[in-house]
């Protein structure tokens, strides 16, 4: 959130909310709303309606279709509130921000109109202000009509999905998505208040950074911090002083002025033998608070002391997608983000603190930030910042062609410049994106014919953004597009090329695709499952439940979604024979999937530098790519991302042998025909080791064992080829064969030589024992034979109920402990009864 000074004063009591235009066949109690309902502020019309039992729950059932009128309603907001004057020379009506096409008047006059999301208003009200009581109203206008008409009016642009959403400067998700739901709509959702102010205030603070090597071996910090003032009245120079207090309380000043007739200044400042900040795995994350005033105005914020480079240059093979910070490789192991609630003014800090601990419990280290969302907020950076996770933010252009004319180019240009303004503090965000697929849409989704001639958005990507960001921050590193190729005359998604976008997989082709893949980057890939049984069943509602019945439908967004998981399971797993079979056979699908794709991209290193799965979160109850679901429960998909993104990986993968080298024709791929065990070391420490090689049947008999030693340097990855012995099935359908690291330092590796459909597997292959602790169940497990994913659907038992550790495969012999958190009383045996494992779908 923007920085408020304490001049700023909350106007967050009193709203009602009324229906300024209203459909005349809305299904909803006309008279109510006509009187008024409490409106909450920040907030959001869709919240106020249900509080006031004028709707149901928007994410239940088929609500989504029955409450399309909301967004048809133009809707107003009024609020009365008592002003006095405080000698104050100025009195500004401060709107951080609106959603979205509004007019603002105060007692009822208007003061100004708006037209995006994206950005803040400041309007001067000295003159419209009362003694006494004043009334603000707030009067939108309804989104899906309003973008509707400026299709009409301006013409329409391709876009997916059904609503005209690039016609505005709105969250494009909110008009529903692949995976969202449609619940455009309008409100408050940012503070509004007055800032009653003299003298002179702070307009804004960009506190760039750099990082130099000293004399003394060591590195100082440079902070180069851009101050912009605004006078209430008259000219004269403004003193300014900028304060940086070290994590460790040292404290250095440095002063200039804003000259008479100017509204800026620049202050440099160096900080001798800074403490740098590193991602997580990296290093520290040092913080630094940044303290400015000026005249009577002021600033607080931090910063970390690091620096960011992206290598696009061309070599032998391509061209790679390489991020480094502080001039240390960073292989990316990330997830996509999108808004974590459709009904944005309901994410709070702790929600927002939740969802970083499911990114960084799973090993990630980046979270992209989708650009048919929203320039996120503060309190998610302020967390990346503290922690370590790396921050791409994408400018809000997604899937769609955007007009390049005025309004919406100077609409683009002001949110930019505001937003780049406002994260420049956060050592976190380390890459600015100029859009989501558009590019790559111009190319491959027959735009050409439906343009007429008109710009697509590119003149955004190639000018206006890297100009904006050479201007105000040319400290990070900005890529066009994603996939982008990085050169005239690529695809926007060749593989050799910078970042790209595998979406055959899911859509059209079976995930052992994947491995058909050599990306230097993947910055989206995925595959599709259901939420937690609680989590789907809390909103669907079909009687019997089924796959395609229509509730469950309504909360399957992708096309065809639901055939689609149908398609990905076969030849891997069983057909399931019952609707809960059906949850985790699709569940455990979209882990193997992802396992399989991630684990090769990893085993590409360093060739590959990167994934970025779709997605970390979602939105609402929904079957999505997500690893963990709007209940906040931790899909099975997430279980495995945790060691499919451990630092160091060990996977067992196919590669050509010695004489399939040698005979290979020039040019031509050669034969996949030996196993390899591949080693990947993300840590900063070199790493050798022996390792046990074992075939083994599934009632634990050894078949054959080999002994291998490994050195694998860091942050980089090391091959060994599996002797024959071992790597020759004599029965694929009854053995395996495991990669076991005699230091314990990587986890196990396990290959197969048939799927589990094929598989032999005992279908009842553990002892359970549940124990009762405190405030938790033990789940003991004992493997009589080989138990592939054991997973414990906790919420069945409990909703509340969580699980600490899935996705577990154990070798005959094996024992392992699940700990179920979950309220006092509990029954043990139920959560041993939600115990499934692969091997149960045989």
């Amino acid at each position: 959130m923007t920085y408020l000074p304490a001049t700023f004063r909350p106007l967050h009591e009193g709203w009602t909310l009324t229906a300024a235009d209203l459909p005349a066949d809305a299904p909803v109690d006309a008279a109510a709303l006509a009187a008024g309902v409490p409106a909450a502020v920040p907030g959001e019309a869709h919240l106020d309606l249900r509080r006031a039992g004028l709707i149901a729950d928007p994410f239940d059932g088929d609500n989504e279709a029955a409450q399309q009128w909301i967004g048809d309603t133009s809707w107003r907001f009024e609020a009365a509130f008592t002003w006095t004057a405080d000698g104050s020379e100025r009195h500004d009506l401060v709107a951080l921000g609106l959603d979205t096409v509004a007019t603002v008047s105060l007692n009822g006059t208007e003061v100004g109109r708006t037209q995006n999301q994206f950005r803040s208003y400041r309007w001067d009200v000295r003159e419209l202000l009362r003694e006494g009581e004043n009334r603000l109203a707030v009067v939108f206008a309804a989104p899906v009509p309003e973008a509707a008409a400026r299709a009409e009016r301006d013409g329409a642009l391709p876009r997916t999905n059904h609503h005209d959403y690039n016609q505005l400067r709105k969250m494009a998700c909110s008009f529903g998505w692949d995976w969202g739901v449609d619940v455009a709509g309008a409100g408050i959702w940012k503070p509004i208040g007055l800032d009653s102010w003299s003298g002179v205030r702070v307009t804004g603070v960009r506190p760039l950074v750099d990082v130099v090597a000293n004399a003394g071996g060591g590195h100082d910090g440079v902070l180069t911090a851009h101050v912009d003032v605004e006078r209430a009245a008259g000219t004269g120079p403004v003193p300014v002083e900028v304060a940086v207090t070290g994590p460790d309380g040292e404290v250095l000043r440095a002063d200039a002025t804003v000259a008479d007739g100017k509204s800026s200044t620049v202050v440099t400042l160096t900080v001798p033998d800074v403490r740098r900040w590193w991602p997580v795995g990296h290093g520290d994350q040092p913080l630094y608070a940044v303290a400015v005033t000026a005249g009577e105005g002021d600033w607080h914020g931090r910063v970390g002391f690091r620096t960011v480079a992206l290598d696009t240059a061309p070599d032998a093979a391509g061209a790679p997608f390489e991020i480094s910070v502080n001039g240390e490789r960073v292989l990316v192991r990330g997830a996509n983000w999108i808004p974590d609630h459709a009904f944005l003014t309901e994410i709070d800090r702790d929600r927002y603190t939740r969802r970083v601990d499911d990114a960084l419990d799973a090993n990630v280290n980046l979270l992209r930030v989708w650009g048919g969302g929203i320039y996120e907020s503060d309190d998610l950076y302020d967390l990346a910042d503290e922690r370590g996770l790396l921050m791409w933010q994408d400018f809000l252009f997604a899937c769609a062609a955007y007009s390049e004319e005025d309004p919406l180019r100077s609409e683009v240009e002001a949110e930019v410049r505001e937003n780049v303004a406002r994260l420049s503090p956060h050592p976190s965000l380390i890459l600015w994106n100029g859009n989501n697929e558009n590019t790559w849409g111009s190319v491959d989704w027959s735009w050409a014919h439906r343009l007429g001639g008109r710009g697509w958005g590119d003149a955004y990507y190639t000018e206006l953004l890297p100009a904006v960001l050479s201007e105000l921050d040319p400290t990070r590193p900005y890529s066009p597009a994603s996939p982008h190729s990085f050169g005239d005359y690529r695809h926007p998604n060749d593989e050799r090329y910078g970042t790209m976008h595998i979406w055959d997989v899911w859509n059209r082709v079976d995930y052992r695709v994947y491995a058909d893949y050599r990306p230097r980057f993947v910055s989206e890939f995925g595959f599709q499952a259901p939420p937690a049984w609680s989590t789907l069943t809390g909103v669907v509602h079909d009687e019997p439940l089924d796959p395609f019945g229509h509730q469950m439908l309504v909360h399957q967004k992708a096309n065809l979604g639901n055939a689609k998981l149908q398609r990905g399971w076969q030849g891997h797993l069983p057909d399931p024979k019952s609707i809960e079979d059906w949850h985790w056979t699709t569940q455990l699908n979209q882990a193997h999937a992802i396992r399989f794709g991630v684990e090769h991209f990893r085993s590409l290193t360093p060739h590959n530098t990167g994934t970025i799965l779709w997605q970390l979160n979602d939105n609402w109850p929904v079957v999505s790519w997500a690893a963990v679901d709007f209940a906040e429960h931790r899909k099975p998909l997430w279980h495995a991302l945790r060691d499919m993104y451990a630092p160091r990986l060990a996977t067992l993968q196919p590669r050509p042998s010695e004489r399939a080298l040698a005979e290979a024709w020039e040019g031509l791929p050669p034969e996949l025909d030996a196993l390899a065990l591949v080693l990947v070391n993300d840590t900063g420490e070199d790493y050798e080791g022996a390792f046990t090689l074992v075939r083994e049947a599934f009632d634990g008999t050894v078949l054959a064992k080999a002994a291998v030693r490994a050195a694998v340097p860091a942050r980089g990855a090391a091959t060994v080829t599996v002797p024959d012995e071992v790597a020759a099935f004599g029965d694929p359908t009854a053995e395996f064969v495991a990669a076991v690291a005699d230091d314990g330092a990587f986890a196990t590796a396990y290959g197969y030589g048939a799927e589990v459909a094929d598989q032999r597997l005992d279908p009842s292959p553990l002892r359970v024992e549940a124990v009762a602790a405190q405030g938790a169940v033990e789940l003991r497990l004992t493997a009589t034979s080989l138990a592939r994913d054991v997973y414990c659907h906790a919420d069945t038992a409990d909703p509340r109920a969580r699980a600490d550790r899935g996705m577990i495969t154990l070798r005959a012999g094996e024992s392992a402990v699940i700990r179920v958190a979950t309220p006092a009383g509990a029954a043990p045996d139920a959560f041993a009864a939600a115990l499934r494992c692969a091997n149960d779908l045989l």
